[in-house]
């Protein structure tokens, strides 16, 4: 972490403290992490746009890291109304925005409440879903795949975090990080992850040790209850974005997956990611880029590639 010119700071965002990563002077591009990541994740973008002539902006979102975690209150409207918080304190009018996981949902909605503060999207592995009348998220995901696929285990408050605790934190965030199934992701309640864990490990060149131990670190001091709250308020979300039903998202977009994300391979998530579906709900939609041979967390996996893409697409504005 020494050295690397990346600054820290904690600005007053919507009623709480956002701590935020940021690097470089120019157009504000705005990154948003997902579950379980912090700005950390963004840490090779911030480098390399930096030197592209950008100002790279990487908040922990409410609940992580280094940022405020109120014990409750982490729907969209919370979650957009930190970040339309964070731009006015960082004196900023409209930036770009990339997003990935949770944070590609944040963006989504960020687009569709204040589509007056972004210049151009680009978002990774959770594509944009209208809001419809049948589409409540967890309800859907259950009547999908049971009450042991991973969107249902994090609902009861306390439950999955007992499981996470006897495995050990630092266990959980390297499966999480390296090794989660290219389909439906399922934990079985008392046998959340047991035989996974007993398979040895070894970490990805995308992920060495300094990075793996800088998420147990701060992990270690949040537990991932304000995480998982994102999950437990997510039909509360949909519930009170009936104004926006079949809304679209009109700013000008790219959309990136990879082939072994999770998301591209199991429905609930995946019937947005066809090109020509989404740009019925995303106008703006330039590309959709599906990743050979990347998993979930592709804008690590793959960098130098994701790098370029955002790069070649924010230039056009």
């Amino acid at each position: 972490m020494e050295g690397n010119g990346i600054e820290h700071r904690t600005v007053r965002a919507n009623g709480i403290n956002i701590h935020l990563a940021e690097k470089g002077e120019g157009p504000i591009i705005l990154f948003l992490h997902g579950f379980p990541e912090l700005w950390y994740c963004w840490r090779h973008q911030l480098q390399a746009f930096a030197s592209l002539g950008y100002r790279a902006v990487a908040p922990d979102l409410r609940g992580y890291g280094d940022s405020d975690a109120p014990a409750d209150s982490y729907t969209y409207f919370h979650v957009v109304g930190d970040l339309i918080g964070v731009l006015d304190a960082i004196g900023a009018d409209k930036v770009f925005v990339v997003g990935h996981d949770w944070g590609a949902l944040i963006a989504w909605n960020l687009c569709l409440f204040r589509p007056d503060r972004v210049k151009a999207l680009v978002n990774l592995s959770v594509a944009f879903a209208p809001r419809t009348a049948t589409n409540k998220p967890v309800k859907t995901f259950r009547a999908l795949y049971g009450d042991e696929f991973y969107v249902c285990r994090f609902q009861e408050p306390g439950a999955i975090e007992t499981d996470f605790a006897e495995i050990g934190i630092e266990k959980v965030l390297k499966y999480i990080l390296t090794s989660l199934p290219a389909g439906p992701f399922y934990l079985p309640e008392g046998k959340a992850l047991r035989e996974e864990i007993d398979i040895p490990i070894t970490l990805p060149s995308w992920l060495s040790e300094d990075d793996l131990q800088y998420y147990v670190t701060q992990y270690e001091k949040t537990g991932f209850t304000s995480g998982l709250n994102y999950y437990r308020d997510w039909d509360s979300s949909w519930e009170l974005t009936a104004s926006w039903m079949e809304s679209k998202v009109e700013v000008p977009t790219k959309f990136i997956v990879g082939d072994l994300d999770l998301t591209y391979n199991t429905p609930g998530f995946n019937e947005y990611m066809n090109f020509d579906v989404m740009k019925k709900y995303v106008p703006f939609l330039e590309d959709v880029v599906v990743m050979k041979g990347a998993g979930h967390f592709v804008q690590e996996e793959k960098s130098p590639e994701i790098n370029l893409y955002i790069y070649d697409f924010f230039q056009k504005f």
